[in-house]
């Protein structure tokens, strides 16, 4: 526990910096693009006088130079204060946080998937290298990882929900349906079926493709041969050795994907009208609403930083000298 506990103080001092470097360049990037949000809201109601424009672009502070906005905007998000939506009128915390919980559903159900069954098809394969079975999972992987996900996200709502009417084609649930308790979980469960499976697929095979290749090389190490040397069985060297030994670039992969697996999420969400991140970040973008991107932007940095802190506890649970060289440090 002392270890873990100084392995997270470390990582959350170094992921600060990390988080104002993202911070800062994202609003330097936007602050680069032509337009604003006051801009966008004009041209919704067809067009306004230069008064109504200056007033509106004091009420929202962007008559104040672009350093000033900077810290302004700063010291807000250290007092934990996202800003206000220009789009929405309203806080741009209140906003995230109703739609943060769909994109973590969707995210943390995806991942749960690939990362189990892939890992699961990976020690199949590689429990015997250059089998069939083995062959046949690894071309198999390969030709689901060249599938892009909106692509696939897209056939699966065309051949489930419009031609087979398996599954509901949008949303997180059914509107108005006046459903609690677990029938309203097995609602949303029959819900995310489609762009679960369309966001896990693409990871499934990137896990098991990792999980293979870790295998094959654990086979070659000396302490798999000593156990091979000492009559134990198959299945027990497999699942206590070898596949232990290769879940350490996994857990790793893990955490390096997890930004691209919440990106994706994104694509999902717009695909199957998700009220998630994605729908939220295409309605800040067309309304050039800078302050919600901005918070959007900035949850999602801290949602990646989680992911790690959590990837970095496991990697130390399965490799002791981590948390030792951590502890000790």
């Amino acid at each position: 526990m002392r270890r873990a506990i100084i392995l997270l103080r470390r990582r959350a001092i170094s992921s600060i910096p990390v988080l104002l470097i993202v911070v800062i360049f994202t609003f330097f990037l936007l602050e680069s693009a032509s337009g604003d949000a006051v801009d966008a809201y004009l041209g919704s109601i067809g067009g306004g006088d230069a008064a109504l424009r200056q007033s509106l672009r004091e009420s929202y502070g962007l008559d104040q130079s672009m350093f000033a906005r900077l810290w302004l905007y700063l010291s807000s998000l250290a007092r934990f204060d996202l800003g206000w939506s220009v789009a929405f009128g309203r806080p741009v915390g209140a906003l995230i946080a109703e739609r943060l919980p769909n994109t973590l559903l969707l995210m943390g159900s995806a991942t749960a998937l690939s990362f189990g069954l892939g890992s699961a098809l990976g020690i199949l394969a590689g429990a015997r290298p250059g089998s069939l079975r083995d062959r046949l999972l690894s071309i198999g992987s390969l030709i689901v990882y060249a599938i892009p996900s909106f692509w696939l996200g897209l056939v699966l709502s065309i051949a489930f929900s419009a031609k087979l009417r398996w599954f509901p084609i949008a949303g997180v649930e059914t509107i108005a349906s006046g459903k609690t308790g677990f029938s309203r979980a097995l609602d949303i469960a029959d819900h995310l079926v489609l762009p679960v499976s369309a966001l896990a697929l693409i990871y499934l095979a990137l896990f098991l493709r990792v999980m293979r290749s870790g295998m094959a090389e654990a086979w070659k190490l000396e302490f798999v041969l000593f156990t091979r040397a000492k009559g134990l069985s198959r299945s027990r060297i497999v699942l206590r050795h070898v596949a232990r030994n290769a879940l350490l670039p996994l857990v790793t992969m893990l955490g390096l994907q997890s930004a691209a697996m919440l990106g994706g999420s994104v694509v999902i969400e717009s695909i199957f009208a998700i009220p998630g991140f994605g729908r939220l970040a295409q309605e800040a973008v067309n309304g050039r609403d800078a302050p919600l991107l901005m918070g959007i932007i900035v949850t999602s940095a801290v949602l990646v930083i989680s992911v790690n802190f959590l990837v970095d506890l496991v990697y130390a649970a399965l490799d002791p000298r981590i948390g030792a060289s951590e502890g000790g440090a």
